[in-house]
């Protein structure tokens, strides 16, 4: 069967939002640390572990992508990351050791996470010329919309079951999406295209990319050096708040910044949009330290949350419009370890400034400076991508 093209463009995009919604769980992590405690009576840093060893192999996967995403149809690699990342869950559900939750959801699971959202952010561009933006902020979104609605299912599974349960669900749920999403692709012939003729890196585009990873490194360490400790902060400038309210209002909003972020980059300069996120970034984090205790703690988070998530929507968006779309997957591959390192980072740098000071204020005030070099990087990348161009 033929499909027209906007409608083929609108499968494609709805296929990578799948994938991407079921992979975006991966962040709901938290509900299990002490389910994973419990049954394995071990500690909590050995628990985190799990997550920390996710975040990398996730980040690998995104930075080797590129050389996989020519290699078969999309249909098959999409289908290739969800079995991947079902045997990892898999693995560390049926496991009777910790190690074995570390190889099947920190390192399986993890890089299978990294390569089906990673390609899935690819595709939605490729098959939306001109509009890479809002595609690339609509897979995005759907990955923050996974990390929003995970934790009630989770915890709904484990008031009557266990952590054991939750792998098993994951695991039908992820084999379900990739054959469902593999069949979409399928049936509209989508394809993902490759340069064959390697791109000549000029001393010019190294000097862009490198702006590009410190001002993602300093946009994303930011936010989630808060994201990372919501709850914490919620209760230490506002005693008695929900814990859920704080990383709710975060995640609805993140949500929120990754569409608006993505369509932005369409419309406007990409330099300037990725500048105008970390200004406001800083100043919902000075905000937060002001008016936290005076009942802006709320409406600061949002901001920050928002900001985030127009910010890891925007840079994908603003590299394929930067650089081409033909060279967005290897370049982003690059770009993307700054989240890597960020979320290795931030969040444990936040809980060791609260462990020295006792409060999360000399944190925030840190954050804010790292968002302050986000906007100095993106400022240079505006004039050195501007010299490059002529």
């Amino acid at each position: 069967m033929i499909y027209p093209k906007v409608s083929q463009s609108s499968l494609v995009l709805l296929a990578a939002a799948i994938v991407s919604a079921v992979l975006g769980s991966i962040h709901a992590f938290s509900i299990l640390l002490v389910p994973l405690e419990t049954l394995f009576l071990t500690t909590r840093s050995a628990v985190s572990l799990t997550y920390s060893l996710a975040l990398v192999s996730l980040s690998i996967a995104v930075l080797l992508g590129h050389r996989i995403y020519g290699r078969s149809s999309p249909a098959a690699i999409v289908m290739a990351a969800c079995m991947l990342a079902a045997i990892g869950t898999f693995i560390a559900g049926i496991g009777d050791s910790l190690s074995a939750v570390w190889l099947g959801y920190g390192v399986i699971f993890g890089a299978a996470n990294g390569l089906g959202y990673g390609f899935g952010l690819q595709l939605a561009a490729q098959a939306n010329p001109g509009r890479e933006g809002l595609a690339m902020g609509i897979v995005t979104a759907a990955y923050a919309f996974g990390a929003v609605v995970s934790p009630t299912l989770f915890s709904a599974i484990l008031e009557t079951l266990s952590f054991r349960a939750v792998m098993v669900a994951l695991t039908t749920v992820l084999l379900a999406s990739g054959i469902l999403s593999g069949a979409i692709l399928k049936c509209v012939g989508a394809k993902f295209r490759t340069d064959k003729h390697r791109s000549i890196t000029t001393s010019a585009s190294l000097r862009s990319q490198q702006l590009l990873w410190l001002g993602y490194f300093g946009g994303v360490l930011a936010g989630l050096m808060v994201i990372g400790h919501a709850a914490g902060v919620a209760a230490a400038l506002q005693p008695g708040i929900s814990p859920w309210l704080a990383p709710m209002v975060i995640a609805a909003f993140n949500l929120l910044g990754s569409l608006i972020g993505g369509r932005l980059v369409d419309k406007v300069r990409p330099e300037g949009l990725l500048a105008v996120l970390a200004v406001i970034t800083t100043c919902a984090l000075i905000s937060l330290v002001a008016f936290g205790r005076l009942g802006g703690l709320l409406i600061s988070l949002s901001v920050i949350g928002f900001a985030y998530g127009g910010t890891i929507a925007a840079y994908p968006a603003a590299i394929a419009k930067l650089f081409g779309v033909k060279d967005s997957a290897r370049i982003y591959g690059r770009v993307f370890t700054a989240w890597g390192c960020a979320g290795l980072l931030g969040p444990w740098f936040a809980g060791l400034l609260f462990d020295i000071s006792g409060d999360y204020q000399l944190a925030l005030l840190i954050a804010a400076a790292f968002s302050l070099v986000s906007v100095l990087a993106v400022a240079l990348l505006s004039v050195v991508h501007r010299h490059a161009r002529g």
